[in-house]
């Protein structure tokens, strides 16, 4: 499949060759559920309000579940197809950093068979 300079367009063509492949191969397994994630990036201020953005042009609020992680949400469910945008703000990504700075200072043993 060609490609253009449109991501929105090439994303688009990609799910319907997807829709359609599934349809037509249903000899392949597909997942119970799809989700389509857009990450906001940003100051936390700024991912806030992109994030508060996507909510109104989608018609749903956003999702206070994630507050306790840091991470701002809102998403719309189209059947088993759920389309979300995350905000990770930065308490979460410094807390991240830190629990992962060290892991290529580790090195495991094989595993004893």
């Amino acid at each position: 499949m060609a490609t253009t300079n449109d991501h929105r367009t090439d994303l688009a063509r990609g799910l319907v060759s997807l829709a359609v492949f599934t349809l037509t191969h249903r000899d392949v397994p597909v997942p119970s559920v799809v989700t389509v994630t857009h990450y906001a990036k940003g100051s936390d201020e700024e991912i806030r309000a992109e994030i508060d953005r996507i909510a109104a042009l989608l018609g749903v609020a956003t999702d206070p579940g994630d507050a306790d992680q840091n991470h701002y949400t809102t998403a719309v469910n189209f059947g088993p197809v759920t389309y979300q945008a995350v905000g990770i703000l930065a308490a979460a990504r410094t807390r991240h950093q830190a629990q992962t700075s060290h892991e290529d200072c580790i090195t495991l043993d094989p595993p004893v068979s």
